[in-house]
């Protein structure tokens, strides 16, 4: 018997009956020999560790550009982040820990560089919007090895396309938006519980807010450290999803309102701030100017690394070539592109 099998009987008899097991996995678009060693998610989240998008998240903002200290985080950290509150969450729930893994390590693979600023500028520049979950899903299913795509799980991609929540409900009701699977589920909630942590510590760190600031209301539910908010939030998770029986994933009414507050308050305080805010205009206007550019000069843009798959617009090209941009990458070719360049004879 193979350790692959010999993994899959293990999830059979020791994880919850609501977790997806490897074993039930929906397949793959492409189907191809399975691992001998690792069960198909262990597989996908590997794929997704060794893939250039997630090296490339090391140098896209989280909320501060290009931040001089060496403690802030950026969309790589935020990310190991996001798996380590997921897979938390899914071993105390007897849940499938190498599917959250995989899911929480793709979820923001298709984010913009300079965070959402990049991309509320594809939203208005490519025709039916942009969406960094989509992107995500894009990245998986048909940028990355060349245009091969990484081949991951049906429940792996079903995860990445629907963490995000925005600024709306914590957990949807809506089943097109609701993941298939409670790991899925777990790395929507994970997402939020680790940026209104982490994004809250870098902006104390930053002199933009004191922690005394912060409103009682929201202290009094989620604790006065940045450790004892993250432990309540996930205790919270944890014990609510319990009450179901594990057949659910959920937060207590209390704790989804004190997240949801916080999260409006770190939006009035820190990301639409003056001295934060001018950085995404500036970043915006930046991405705006090479996107039209790129529209106008197609050799250009191919000659800078961009790339036509068969069948796209030349607008859907620049945007997966601009999503996939860090955020010192953009400045360089806005440099190359816009400004006078030293004469070299």
């Amino acid at each position: 018997m193979s350790i692959r099998k010999q993994l899959e009987n293990k999830e059979k008899q020791f994880l919850s009956p609501y977790a997806c097991l490897s074993f039930n996995s929906r397949g793959r678009k492409v189907c191809e020999k399975k691992c001998t060693v690792r069960t198909v998610f262990q597989h996908d989240r590997d794929r997704i560790l060794h893939s250039k998008s997630f090296r490339r998240l090391k140098y896209k903002t989280q909320v501060f550009f290009s931040p001089e200290g060496d403690h802030y985080r950026t969309r790589l950290t935020h990310t190991l982040e996001v798996s380590q509150v997921a897979r938390t969450v899914a071993r105390a729930l007897s849940l499938n820990e190498d599917l959250t893994e995989a899911i929480a390590l793709g979820h923001d693979l298709g984010h913009t560089p300079f965070g959402h600023a990049g991309e509320r500028v594809l939203d208005d520049l490519v025709d039916g919007g942009f969406r960094h979950v989509r992107q995500s899903l894009r990245v998986v299913e048909s940028l990355e090895k060349n245009g091969q795509g990484l081949n991951l799980t049906h429940e792996v991609r079903d995860g990445i396309l629907k963490h995000s929540k925005g600024r709306g409900p914590l957990l949807s009701a809506d089943e097109e938006t609701r993941a298939v699977t409670l790991e899925g589920r777990i790395v929507r909630l994970a997402d939020i519980v680790a940026y209104v942590n982490h994004d809250l510590d870098d902006a104390i760190r930053g002199g933009l807010i004191h922690e005394d600031e912060i409103p009682q209301q929201i202290i009094d539910v989620t604790g006065t450290t940045h450790s004892g908010r993250i432990h309540r939030m996930v205790c919270d998770l944890i014990d609510q999803s319990l009450r179901t029986g594990g057949a659910d994933v959920c937060l207590s009414e209390e704790m989804d309102e004190a997240i949801c507050a916080l999260r409006s308050w770190l939006f009035d305080r820190v990301y639409q701030v003056d001295h934060v805010h001018v950085d995404f205009i500036k970043a915006s206007r930046l991405l705006r100017e090479l996107f039209l550019y790129y529209r106008d000069h197609e050799q250009v843009f191919l000659s800078h690394g961009g790339r036509r798959l068969p069948g796209d617009p030349l607008d859907t090209s620049i945007a997966d070539f601009i999503a996939g941009m860090t955020d010192r990458f953009a400045l360089t070719l806005y440099q190359r592109v816009f400004l006078p360049q030293p004469w070299r004879s």
